[in-house]
């Protein structure tokens, strides 16, 4: 396997401090011009992975071997159809040897992202269930519809873990709800003794991977978590596929999450039996491009030198940090400093500056991309910050050394001179005036204009 890099070192003397790293593989759109509302044009720094990242080049060549060959599954005669359908069960067996799955006792269900997995977890429910403060709305606003209890993030991990025990005591649960890695802050959840502590009183415990098990690997069987939830366009695969992988007793005792075919045995006119899973939850036709897109996914990730990703990130990470601690005004949010691992997300905010107004900033005059916003964990981020927003970057597989510093870079600007554009502010919030850009050809010369609104 080639690991690229910006330098001519090789990614083992990177990691080993001899030059800061390149990227870990090669990515879609890796080579990506931008225009600059300034003039001309700049190579793209995306550190917007944590939203959705890029495809690897290898998920895309695998999609494109497929495609001429697409067909349904499971019930067609004709050579397509077979190779489709061998190609989807094969991406089942995949993700559940990537995850760690328990042989028997697991199933692996395709979905559409972790939203979906999640919601389909929530719907097979046996009983209460408990979760942090902390949480994505997909792992939030699942369990609120069903009385979750909510458990506050302490000022120590330690404590917030105490926290947890003490609610499980009082008052049985079904179900631990947990994130793996904070959307906003990076930081890591300890999965195992989670786990160990949900099933000393009773309670088995689903994790929201999206953003972990793109940057950490999760062994169901070596941890004991019992479901697991992630997204494949956040592991390098954006084909519309998400996975729910976990103990198949509560999912077969459910009601299937979509009423159609695929999900029977035998339908009658009073009357229908359904099919245990996988198949119970995955009515109608499959998106057999998305799952097989996050099985290559998942082996390419698999396939990558032990410690390769996390010392990638720690190097990248620390070199973000500092720079943004070395600017004036600059604050980035954490909730535990120091207590636990942490992926590749940096949430700050500049003093002074609107959060939409710096990643607009950073978009039109640099060609930086990163979010703004609440990332969709709206309690966390009004916890985190006085104005409740912020601006994340979050790194990935394409990062590079040079991304990272392009970042520091625009912001240090930022912070001495201010822009050198007018920014309107709109209703749907700040945005370059004029505006000169457009979109690619293929969208008719539009204007980029101002991004939709969203509360997110």
């Amino acid at each position: 396997m080639t690991l690229l890099s910006d330098s001519p070192f090789t990614t083992a003397e990177a990691f080993a401090g001899v030059t800061g790293p390149g990227p870990l593989a090669e990515v879609a759109g890796a080579g990506l011009d931008v225009p600059l509302v300034t003039g001309g044009s700049v190579r793209y720094v995306n550190l917007d992975y944590a939203a959705s990242a890029p495809a690897l080049r290898a998920v895309a060549d695998r999609i494109n071997e497929l495609l001429p060959l697409y067909s349904s599954v499971h019930r067609g005669a004709g050579y397509a159809s077979a190779v489709c359908t061998s190609a989807y069960e094969t991406a089942r067996a995949t993700v559940a040897s990537f995850t760690g799955a328990r042989p028997g006792e697991d199933t692996v269900i395709f979905t559409r992202n972790t939203t979906d997995a999640l919601n389909l977890l929530a719907s097979a429910l046996p009983g209460p269930v408990v979760h942090l403060d902390i949480e994505h709305h997909a792992n939030l606003l699942p369990w609120q519809s069903r009385g979750g209890r909510v458990v506050g993030a302490q000022p120590r991990l330690d404590e917030t873990l105490d926290a947890v025990r003490d609610e499980l005591a009082r008052t049985p649960a079904a179900l631990l709800a947990v994130t793996g890695a904070s959307n906003v802050t990076g930081e890591c959840l300890p999965l195992a003794a989670l786990a160990d502590l949900a099933h000393s009183h009773g309670a088995r415990i689903a994790v929201d991977g999206a953003q972990l098990v793109p940057h950490r690997r999760v062994d169901l069987t070596a941890s004991g978590v019992d479901y697991l939830a992630f997204s494949g366009h956040k592991i390098y695969a954006p084909f519309g596929a998400g996975v729910l992988v976990g103990r198949r007793d509560w999912l077969n005792a459910a009601p299937p999450y979509l009423a159609g075919g695929g999900a029977v045995r035998e339908v009658r006119l009073d009357a229908t039996d359904w099919a245990p899973v996988p198949a119970r939850h995955e009515a109608g036709t499959p998106n057999v491009l998305g799952a097989v897109a996050v099985a290559a996914a998942c082996r390419f990730v698999e396939a990558l030198p032990a410690g390769a990703v996390e010392a990638h990130e720690e190097l990248l990470a620390d070199r973000l940090v500092a720079g943004l601690r070395a600017i004036d005004g600059v604050r980035t949010l954490r909730l535990w400093p120091g207590e636990c691992d942490r992926i590749g997300v940096v949430t700050f905010t500049v003093d002074g500056w609107p959060p939409r107004q710096v990643a607009q900033y950073l978009s039109a005059e640099h060609g930086i991309g990163v979010r703004d916003g609440r990332f969709c964990a709206h309690p966390l981020v009004a916890r985190l910050t006085a104005d409740g927003a912020a601006v994340r970057a979050s790194l990935g597989l394409g990062s590079r050394a040079g991304d990272v510093d392009r970042l520091v870079d625009a912001l240090s600007a930022l912070r001495a001179d201010g822009p050198s554009w007018t920014y309107a502010s709109a209703a749907d919030g700040y945005v370059p005036l004029p505006d000169p850009r457009v979109l690619p050809d293929w969208l008719a010369g539009l204007p980029v204009g101002p991004a939709a609104p969203c509360a997110s």
